[in-house]
């Protein structure tokens, strides 16, 4: 899941901003935790690479760009909402792993 640049009016690519980055992490998130919700966890699993793959491009996106203060408030609101969705991901996520490492015949691990 890439980011595509966005055109101005005059149809010439800017680049996208930060927090267009921080807004797609969280939509993965929210799809992440349905399938979850769902017992989709194929999905979990991709969804997962996606956030990461985002996660990578919003790091090599922060090194040119900064946030305005307004901005920052936005992106605080932004990592909470993940934050919350990532937990309720875990939780939903343990059964399954231990039913997983259940099946494995190895030790059930932790999620931290």
């Amino acid at each position: 899941m890439k980011l595509q640049p966005q055109t101005t009016p005059t149809g010439t690519d800017m680049s996208t901003t930060l927090l267009q980055y921080y807004e797609a992490i969280e939509r993965a998130s929210q799809d992440m935790l349905e399938a979850a919700r769902n017992g989709n966890w194929d999905a979990v699993v991709k969804l997962e690479g996606a956030c990461a793959l985002l996660i990578t491009q919003l790091k090599h996106a922060a090194a040119n760009q900064r946030l305005a203060s307004e901005e920052l408030q936005l992106k605080s609101r932004i990592m909470q909402r993940i934050l919350v969705n990532d937990a309720e991901v875990r939780v939903l996520a343990e059964p399954w792993l231990e039913g997983l490492d259940h099946l494995l015949g190895t030790t059930p691990a932790t999620l931290h």
